[in-house]
C-alpha cells in the first residue's frame, strides 16, 4: 500500500487538525472521537477493488493503510494518550504479497499519534478507553456495521458497571464538526488542489489534440488516464464521461465505444485525484476542430453564464448566487436562439419563475470541492432563521472555500425547439477557491474560449498531419 506523495512535514498538518477536533471536544463536554476508515471491497472472486482510504480518516491522519481506526480522547488526563491509531500489525508474509506496512510503532512516529495499536487490540483496548468519559462522539448511523461495533465496546462497559465502570452516557454525530472543518481549505490542501487541477488540465489538452472524426470516446478516455498516472496522480477522483455527439446530453453518461463523427461535439467531463484530492474539469470541444454555427452560438451562451457565475463567487455573496446569475445567462440565451418560445415566455424572469429553463438545464452551477468530488459541507446556513416557505438562507461564500462553477446547457430533440439545435449537450466546468476580492481558478490551463479551443486543436491536426507526410 503506497502512501500518497507527500512531504514529512505535511505531517504537522494533520495533528494540528486532531488538535482542533480534540480542542472542539473538550469545549463540549469531553468525551472519546472514533473515526474508521473505509474497508476493503472485493470486486469478484479474489479480486479486490482498488483501495481508496476514508475522507475524514485521512483527513485527520495522513494514513492510507486499510484496516484502521483512529480514536481521539478528549477526556484523557494527565499522560494519558489523546490520539490513538489502531493499523495492521508488521507482517513479514503478508508484506510479501502486499507491500509495505508501517505497523504500530512505525505509523505512531511517522505519523504523530500519542499511541498506536495493532487492529486485532481494538476489542480489548476500546472499552478500556471508552471506561468513564461522559460521550461517545462518531458518524451515527453511516455504517451498520460500526453501529454494531459500537454496541459491543459499550455492552463490555456496561459489563463492568459492578466494578463502578461506567460507559458514556451520550451518543453525538461527529460530522457536522468535520464538516465544517473541512469546508475550509487551508493552504497545505490549496496547494495539492492547484496541482491535480495542473495534471486535469493537461489530461484535457492531450485528449484535444488527440481527437479526430472516428476515434471512439474510450480511445480519449485513455488518453486521459495516462496522463494522470503519467504526472503522478493516484488515477482518476471520478469515473470519466467522455460523450459523442447525442451522448453529451446524458449528464452521467460513461464513456463507452461510440464513434465521434465529423460535426459532433465532445463533451469530457473528467479530472485526477492527487494525494486524496480531487480535481473536476468539464470541456466541450467539436471532433472535428471546428464548431458549427448552431454549436458555437450555444457554446458562446455557456461560456458567458459561467463568467457571470465566476465574476459572483466572491466573499459575502451566497452559494445560489453563482447559479442564478448563470441562470439569468442561459434562459437568456434560450429565449434569444427560439429554443423557448419567445410568444410563450417574453423574459428571462417568466421564464425562471416557471422553470421552463429546466428541460435544458437540470443541474445546479456548483458544488463543493476537496476531498470527495462532490464534498461535504452544508449548502444552508444552519441555525439561521428560515423564510415563510420553512427554507434556511444559502450558505454565504468565505475565503477558502472551494466549488465547481459548471453551467450547461442540454438540447434533446423536441416539438417547437429548432432541429439544428438538437443533440447538442455542452458544459464547461472549472475549480474555485474563493479569495478575499473573488475567487482563483484552478484548472483554467486547459482552453476554455472557442476560439483557442479551435486554434490549439488545429496546430495538433497540422502536426500530426506534417508527422504522417
Amino acid at each position: 500500500m503506497n502512501q500518497p506523495n507527500e512531504p514529512t512535514l505535511a505531517i504537522d498538518v494533520y495533528r494540528k487538525r486532531r488538535e482542533r477536533v480534540l480542542a472542539a471536544l473538550r469545549a463540549a463536554g469531553g468525551g472519546v472521537a472514533i473515526v474508521p476508515t473505509a474497508p476493503e471491497v472485493m470486486r469478484n472472486r479474489d479480486a479486490d477493488y482498488p483501495y481508496r482510504h476514508d475522507s475524514y480518516f485521512y483527513y485527520l491522519t495522513g494514513f492510507t493503510e486499510p484496516q484502521a481506526l483512529l480514536v481521539l480522547d478528549a477526556s484523557a488526563g494527565g499522560n494519558d494518550p489523546a490520539s490513538v491509531l489502531f493499523c495492521r500489525a508488521k507482517n513479514a508474509e503478508r508484506e510479501i504479497w502486499d507491500g509495505f506496512r508501517f505497523g504500530p510503532e512505525g505509523a505512531r512516529e511517522a505519523f504523530g499519534f500519542d499511541a498506536a495499536f495493532a487492529v486485532d487490540d481494538i476489542e480489548s483496548q476500546l472499552p478500556l478507553i471508552l471506561a468513564d468519559k461522559p460521550a461517545l462522539h462518531y458518524a451515527l448511523g453511516s455504517s451498520a456495521e460500526l453501529d454494531a461495533q459500537v454496541r459491543g465496546w459499550l455492552d463490555a462497559v456496561r459489563a463492568k458497571g459492578r466494578s463502578g465502570v461506567a460507559a458514556p452516557t451520550a451518543a453525538h454525530d461527529l460530522l457536522p464538526l468535520l464538516d465544517e472543518m473541512r469546508l475550509f481549505k487551508d493552504a497545505h490542501e490549496i496547494s495539492i488542489m492547484r496541482r491535480a487541477g495542473e495534471i486535469s488540465a493537461q489530461a484535457h489538452r492531450r485528449a484535444m489534440a488527440a481527437c479526430r472524426p472516428g476515434v471512439r470516446e474510450y480511445e480519449l478516455e485513455a488518453e486521459l488516464l495516462y496522463t494522470f498516472r503519467k504526472h503522478g496522480a493516484q488515477g482518476p477522483a471520478y469515473g470519466s464521461i467522455v460523450a459523442a455527439g447525442a451522448n453529451a446530453c446524458v449528464l452521467h453518461y460513461a464513456a463507452g465505444n461510440t464513434i465521434a463523427h465529423d460535426g459532433d461535439l465532445i463533451l469530457i467531463d473528467a479530472a485526477c485525484e492527487l494525494d486524496g484530492y480531487a480535481s473536476d474539469i468539464t470541456r466541450t470541444f467539436p471532433a472535428n476542430g471546428r464548431f458549427t454555427p448552431p454549436q458555437r452560438e450555444l457554446y458562446d451562451i455557456v461560456l458567458a453564464a459561467q463568467e457571470a457565475a465566476i465574476a459572483a463567487t466572491r466573499p459575502g455573496a451566497t452559494f445560489d448566487d453563482p447559479h442564478n446569475a448563470a441562470l439569468r445567462v442561459l434562459s437568456q440565451g434560450l429565449l434569444d436562439t427560439g429554443i423557448i418560445d419567445r410568444a410563450l415566455f417574453s423574459s428571462v424572469d417568466d421564464v425562471i419563475a416557471e422553470r421552463a429553463y429546466a428541460p435544458f438545464y437540470m443541474h445546479r452551477t456548483s458544488h463543493w470541492i476537496g476531498m470527495d468530488v462532490h464534498d461535504c459541507g452544508d449548502y444552508r446556513e444552519r441555525g439561521a432563521p428560515r423564510d415563510a416557505q420553512g427554507a434556511l438562507p444559502a450558505r454565504t461564500l468565505r475565503a477558502s472555500m472551494a466549488l465547481t462553477i459548471e453551467p450547461g446547457l442540454y438540447i434533446r430533440p423536441a416539438e417547437n425547439v429548432p432541429e439544428r439545435y438538437w443533440h447538442i449537450g455542452i458544459r464547461i466546468e472549472d475549480d474555485a477557491v474563493v479569495t478575499p476580492d473573488g475567487c482563483e481558478l484552478l484548472t483554467r490551463d486547459v482552453p476554455v474560449k472557442a476560439d483557442e479551443i479551435e486554434a490549439m486543436m488545429q496546430d495538433a491536426l497540422a502536426a500530426g498531419t506534417a508527422r504522417s507526410a
